[in-house]
C-alpha cells in the first residue's frame, strides 16, 4: 500500500465531539455552544446587493480581488487602524482559512538554518498546524496558559529555536481564551522577528468583537515601529465581524513581497470568491453600523456570563471574540457530562491543542461559544453553572 499523507492527523476537532457524544442520549433540549458560527443577522440589504449582481456569475472572478473589492478593503484598514495599503499589499481570500493555509505554503523556505521552524500558539486554530506539516517544517506548540497572559511567550524560545524560525502564528483576538495582543506584546513580538527575521501571521479574524475597546492591530504597530513591510501579514474574515460565515470572504495584508508570492500561489492552486459575492464584500467592508449592532449583542452577553459565571473558580471574562475558556477538572469528561445531563453542547480544550513535554494545555477547559442568541446563551450558560460548578 502506498503511504497516505497526513494519514497520523489527530481527528478534526467536530468530528472527535461527534464520536464522544453522539453515542449519548442528551439531557435536555440540545443546545449547541460548540462551533464558532455567528448567528446574529446580517445586514437585509446583502441580498439586494446580491441579487443586483447575479449575472456575474457568468464571468471567471478576479484572481486577486476586484479593483472595487481592494479599494473597500483598503479604506477599512486606513480607518481601523490608520495604515495606508495599496492594491499590491491586498489578496482577496474564500475565506480566511486558506489564507492562513497558502501563506505557509508561499513563503516558507526550504532551509532556514536547517530544518524550518514553524511557531503556533497552544492551543490554537488548526489550520497553523497543517500549514506547517504540509511545508515540511517543525512545527513548535508554545504555550498560551493563563500564566503567559493566554497568549505565547514566543520570547522564551531558545535562540537555536527562534533562529531557525520561518513563521510565526499568532492570534488576536485569542481562539479560544479571547486574550488580546497589547501593543506592547506586539511592539516586543516584531522585534523578536526583526532579530532572528522571521514573519509574523496575525490571524485578526475576531478584531471586531470586543467588549471595552478595539483590539490594536499588528500592521498598526508595525507602522509606528517601522518595521520592515514584509514582517507583519495581517489576515481578516467577514464571517465574526459581519456574521457572514457563508460568504466566506476574507482577506490577507501585508508587503507587495509577500502579497505577490501568495498571489502566484492562488494563480495556480487557488479558488478565487465568485465576483457576486465580491460585490457584496464590497459593501459590508464599507459599512460599519451593522457591526456595532452586532458588537452591542455580543457584549450583552459578555454581562450575562460574567451574572451567571462570574463567582466560578478560574473563571476569566474575556476582554474579546465570542468563546469562554471554562476551567474544568478534565474538559473531555466535563463535555460528556454536560451533554448527558443537559444537552449542552461544548467543545473539550484538548481538542484545540497539542501535548507537550509539559501536557496539554487545554485538557483542563471547555470552550464556549456564545454565538446564539441572548437568551439561548443565558439558558445554557445556567444549565452549565448548576451542572459543572454546583
Amino acid at each position: 500500500m502506498f503511504p497516505e499523507r497526513f494519514s497520523d492527523l489527530p481527528a478534526y476537532a467536530f468530528p472527535r465531539l461527534r464520536t464522544l457524544l453522539d453515542a449519548h442520549t442528551p439531557g435536555g433540549d440540545p443546545i449547541a455552544m460548540t462551533i464558532g458560527e455567528p448567528q446574529h443577522a446580517f445586514p437585509e440589504w446583502v441580498q439586494d446587493v446580491l441579487a443586483a449582481h447575479t449575472h456575474e456569475f457568468a464571468k471567471y472572478p478576479p484572481n486577486d480581488g476586484s479593483p472595487e473589492l481592494l479599494e473597500a478593503i483598503a479604506a477599512w484598514v486606513g480607518r481601523r487602524y490608520d495604515v495606508s495599503l495599496n492594491d499590491d499589499q491586498i489578496m482577496v481570500l474564500n475565506g480566511t482559512r486558506e489564507g492562513l493555509y497558502n501563506a505557509a505554503m508561499a513563503l516558507c523556505p526550504e532551509d532556514k538554518n536547517g530544518r524550518p521552524v514553524i511557531l503556533t500558539p497552544n492551543p490554537f486554530y488548526q489550520v497553523y498546524a497543517v500549514a506547517a506539516l504540509s511545508v515540511n517544517a517543525e512545527p513548535v506548540y508554545v504555550s498560551a496558559t493563563a500564566e503567559t497572559g493566554h497568549l505565547p511567550d514566543f520570547a522564551s524560545l531558545p535562540d537555536a529555536i527562534l533562529d531557525r524560525t520561518a513563521l510565526a502564528y499568532i492570534c488576536s483576538p485569542a481562539n479560544p481564551q479571547g486574550a488580546v495582543a497589547s501593543a506592547e506584546y506586539w511592539r516586543s513580538l516584531i522585534a523578536l522577528a526583526e532579530k532572528h527575521d522571521f514573519r509574523i501571521l496575525a490571524d485578526e479574524c475576531y478584531s471586531e468583537v470586543w467588549r471595552d475597546a478595539a483590539p490594536v492591530g499588528a500592521l498598526q504597530i508595525a507602522k509606528e515601529m517601522g518595521a520592515d513591510p514584509e514582517r507583519v501579514l495581517i489576515f481578516h474574515s467577514l464571517s465574526k465581524r459581519s456574521n457572514l460565515p457563508g460568504l466566506r470572504s476574507g482577506f490577507v495584508a501585508g508587503g507587495p513581497k509577500s502579497i505577490a508570492r501568495i498571489r502566484q500561489l492562488r494563480a495556480y492552486a487557488g479558488a478565487p470568491l465568485p465576483l457576486p459575492l465580491q460585490r457584496v464584500a464590497e459593501k459590508v467592508w464599507a459599512d460599519e453600523a451593522h457591526v456595532d449592532e452586532s458588537r452591542a449583542l455580543y457584549q450583552q452577553k459578555y454581562q450575562v456570563a460574567d451574572q451567571i459565571l462570574g463567582d466560578v473558580p478560574g473563571y476569566v471574562a474575556p476582554p474579546a471574540g465570542f468563546f469562554l475558556w471554562l476551567p474544568v477538572q478534565d474538559g473531555e469528561q466535563a463535555a460528556l457530562k454536560l451533554w448527558q445531563e443537559t444537552g449542552v453542547r461544548v467543545l473539550p480544550g484538548a481538542y484545540l491543542s497539542r501535548d507537550t513535554a509539559e501536557g496539554n494545555p487545554g485538557a483542563g477547559y471547555i470552550r464556549v461559544a456564545m454565538v446564539a442568541p441572548t437568551q439561548t446563551v443565558q439558558r445554557g450558560l445556567s444549565q452549565l453553572r448548576d451542572c459543572l460548578y454546583d
